[in-house]
């Protein structure tokens, strides 16, 4: 095999037209194994191979070739690369072809990746400047590449101070200037250079390109504004990175635009981004803390549920469903008392007479509501014995499974035959998504018990001929398996349904039962 590929290089190196041979080369390359290839590609000569790409028209020449290479470069050992392709991965960073330059910028991406290789493209000064540039063109899939090498360079102090430390941070200025667009690629570059370690955010920092991205938050144009908090919602991902923008003040401020929306006939653009950056932050941090200390928030989040504004519904269905994926979240929307329960209560009418698209959103919504898992009550429990010892725990559970089951009767007048119904439905989406309720309540013994109680309810999720379609079939697989998996679903459905269920997941989602035949005489 070696000896082929090398006589396959000879012949391209020989021919003006060598598609045919390069198809093959092809496919011996992609034939072998990466472990096959380290030892052969050291001994091959490439040149050929970056010659093809120089003053070529040819397109599927230039595709076939980066293929090749990009294979046979991915089996060299970085350092290796580092030392003896430099120049002609510098060429292909200026290349014209798009797919050259994105060859280039993950091949160096590999290089800085390794302690021992990286020195050399810090050595190599235009290289850098020439990713830079590579995030001002006009292709996103090249700016891309560039910024998620650059990214990889900045893991290493050296490699910051390569860019933050020397004239390439005024080349990342000067790219910043190019337009609007190309300005928020830097700022996506700097953000995920800020997220790694607080060392990493301090560069950022003192360059000051973090604060600029923060002043454009109070920008007059508002689809900038926009762009800028969703931004800084990823620059709040981190916990150093949070413990910043408090310091700048900067969560504050935006609570303050959340406000502020009230009075701006054109916060429609910004003010669904706003509310995911305290979504986010919820999640990432404690739902309870920023909900009792921005207020604003979650007001807001209920208002955008209650009003006529798809858009704004859709956000605020996300937002409630992200919050209530968790117990703390589940408890600070209970805490808001009749407040939530008028918002269950328009869950309810969405879920119902809303579009497709917003349906499904709002039962998935539902779902992660109701969902309360064993995983999650044990981590409550083992909060509380934190708090206040052993003799909460059980209490603590039943408050819990009795909020649950108190939502789902908010819900709906008879909550098991409105979702019974959509779950009839000819609209799989819907389907689907009525069927994530009923797997959210099947951990929880008050919701086995109004399975057993609904006629057919139980006959029809042991039913295997119910579900028409692959994504159906693992929706009431993942109903089947909650089931089995509960402790108490024995007792309340009794032996007959639980040994079903068990054969159920046993057999696993697809099984199809074996129907034997007879052949008849004269047939």
């Amino acid at each position: 095999m070696a000896a082929s590929v090398s006589e396959l290089l000879r012949e391209i190196a020989e021919l003006e037209e060598p598609l045919e041979e390069l198809r093959s080369l092809k496919t011996v390359v992609y034939s072998l194994p990466l472990t096959a290839l380290r030892d052969l590609a050291v001994g091959l000569r490439f040149g050929v191979l970056f010659a093809l790409l120089d003053n070529n028209d040819d397109r599927e020449q230039i595709d076939t070739s980066v293929a090749i290479l990009d294979r046979l470069l991915q089996a060299l050992d970085p350092v290796y690369l580092a030392e003896n392709f430099k120049v002609e991965l510098q060429k292909g960073l200026q290349h014209s072809d798009d797919n050259v330059k994105i060859l280039a910028m993950s091949q160096i991406g590999r290089i800085v990746e390794n302690a021992n290789a990286m020195p050399l493209i810090l050595g190599s000064p235009e290289l850098l400047k020439e990713m830079i540039r590579s995030i001002g063109g006009k292709k996103i899939s090249v700016a891309k590449e560039a910024i998620k090498s650059l990214s990889k360079v900045s893991q290493s102090k050296a490699g910051l101070d390569a860019l933050f430390m020397t004239s390439m941070l005024q080349d990342l200025k000067d790219v910043m200037a190019i337009n609007d667009v190309v300005r928020y690629r830097i700022y996506e570059l700097v953000v995920e250079i800020s997220s790694v370690s607080p060392v990493s955010l301090d560069y950022c920092a003192n360059s000051g390109l973090i604060s600029q991205l923060l002043a454009e938050l109070i920008g007059d144009d508002v689809l900038i504004r926009a762009t800028a908090i969703e931004m800084v919602t990823g620059l709040a991902q981190s916990q150093h990175g949070r413990q910043y923008l408090a310091q700048q003040g900067t969560i504050d401020r935006i609570s303050n635009m959340i406000i502020g929306a009230e009075s701006d006939p054109f916060s429609g653009f910004y003010l669904p981004n706003l509310v995911k950056f305290f979504g986010n932050l919820a999640m990432v941090d404690s739902p309870q803390q920023v909900c009792e200390r921005y207020p604003a928030f979650i007001e807001k989040v209920f208002e955008m549920i209650e009003g006529q504004e798809p858009t704004m519904i859709g956000v605020g269905l996300d937002t409630i469903g992200i919050l209530g994926s968790c117990v703390e979240g589940k408890q600070v929307l209970h805490k808001t008392g009749s407040k939530f329960q008028e918002v269950l209560r328009r869950l309810g009418s969405i879920s119902c007479n809303a579009s497709t698209d917003l349906r499904v959103r709002c039962l998935d919504t539902i779902a992660s509501l109701l969902s309360l898992s064993d995983r999650e009550k044990r981590r409550m429990q083992e909060r509380e014995n934190g708090v206040t010892g052993q003799m909460q725990n059980d209490q603590q559970t039943e408050d819990l499974l009795g909020m649950t089951e108190s939502w789902f009767h908010t819900l709906h007048s008879h909550p098991m035959e409105t979702f019974c119904n959509m779950n009839s439905q000819p609209f799989p989406e819907i389907h689907i998504s009525s069927l994530k309720i009923f797997t959210a309540i099947a951990s929880q013994p008050w919701g086995q018990r109004l399975m057993i109680s609904t006629p057919g309810f139980v006959e029809y999720i042991v039913d295997r001929s119910a579900e028409p379609d692959k994504s159906s079939k693992d929706a009431k697989f993942e109903l089947v398996k909650t089931l089995v998996d509960s402790k108490t679903t024995a007792e309340i459905f009794g032996n007959q349904y639980y040994l079903q269920l068990r054969a159920y997941l046993r057999e696993g989602p697809y099984f199809v039962k074996a129907v034997a035949t007879v052949a008849v005489d004269g047939e």
